[in-house]
């Protein structure tokens, strides 16, 4: 079957409305394990005080509000996702922590109506991974940018070095029989190879390109916490079961499961991830 574009966003645009809350409750948790490579993104972007800031695919915020804290009262951030349900915990979020300099906006990347030549930086936290067409996507966050700014993102690396993500997609794969991704399809690792997101940014003309792997390991208590951090939040990992029955569903996460616990420790869980950090300049 061909891949069609308009059926994945709206189904993506559905997966995480409907793990919105949930990914909104696993903040603390998200802050602590994505937190350096947020800090590398958001210093190979240039944010600092005063910076208007343009989030991409932004999901519950956590990496908004961050840079929301970096900009202080004199910058900006607009945080744009597919998901309207999602953005409104950004806000939400922003409220309780009293920053008064977020915005939010409801958007496809891939379509992105904003001020042209207007922000200084750009971020996108884990979401390039996800456009079908990256080079449209790349388009408008150069488009919106000012000559001389700096876009920056994160994403996964190669299935082996992230075997926390790998290992549930290879079982979901099998079980349901679904084929793999083909080349220039979205997904977790399309990115992930060394050197192609820094391809990527090189070929939507971006320059002053860097890039940097940072090792991102998973550290919870349990295998089983971590099962149920990938079951309520990774709402794609529900879509890629949802041709199996409810009874082969469970099997499937038992399984997944029993993977999972192959990286317990003494310590407690530590399950294999690994990112990469990319930036240049308009």
């Amino acid at each position: 079957m061909a891949f069609d574009a308009a059926t994945y966003k709206a189904t993506t645009r559905q997966q995480w409305q409907d793990a919105a809350e949930a990914w909104n409750a696993w903040g603390g948790f998200l802050a602590t394990w994505l937190g350096p490579a947020t800090e590398a993104m958001l210093d190979m972007a240039e944010v600092e005080p005063g910076s208007l800031v343009l989030d991409v695919a932004a999901g519950a915020g956590q990496q908004t509000l961050v840079a929301a804290q970096r900009v202080g009262p004199s910058g900006r951030v607009l945080a744009t996702d597919i998901s309207p349900d999602i953005l409104d915990y950004t806000m939400e979020n922003a409220r309780i922590q009293g920053l008064h300099n977020v915005e939010t906006l409801e958007a496809d990347g891939e379509d992105l109506d904003v001020v042209p030549d207007n922000y200084d930086a750009a971020i996108s936290r884990v979401g390039l991974i996800y456009f079908p067409d990256q080079q449209r996507a790349l388009a408008n966050i150069m488009r919106a940018l000012r000559p001389g700014g700096r876009f920056a993102a994160i994403v996964y690396s190669t299935p082996e070095n992230n075997g926390f993500f790998s290992k549930p997609v290879s079982i979901i794969r099998d079980r349901a029989q679904l084929p793999p991704p083909a080349a220039g399809q979205p997904g977790p690792f399309s990115l992930g190879p060394p050197g192609a997101l820094a391809s990527v940014l090189e070929k939507a003309g971006f320059r002053e390109i860097e890039e940097k792997v940072i090792s991102a390991p998973v550290a919870l208590p349990t295998a089983a916490d971590c099962l149920r951090f990938e079951r309520e939040s990774f709402g794609a990992l529900h879509q890629m079961l949802s041709s199996l029955g409810s009874d082969a569903q469970e099997a499937v996460w038992a399984e997944i499961g029993e993977a999972l616990a192959e990286f317990e420790t003494a310590e407690g869980f530590k399950g294999p991830c690994e990112l990469v950090v990319a930036a240049g300049t308009k």
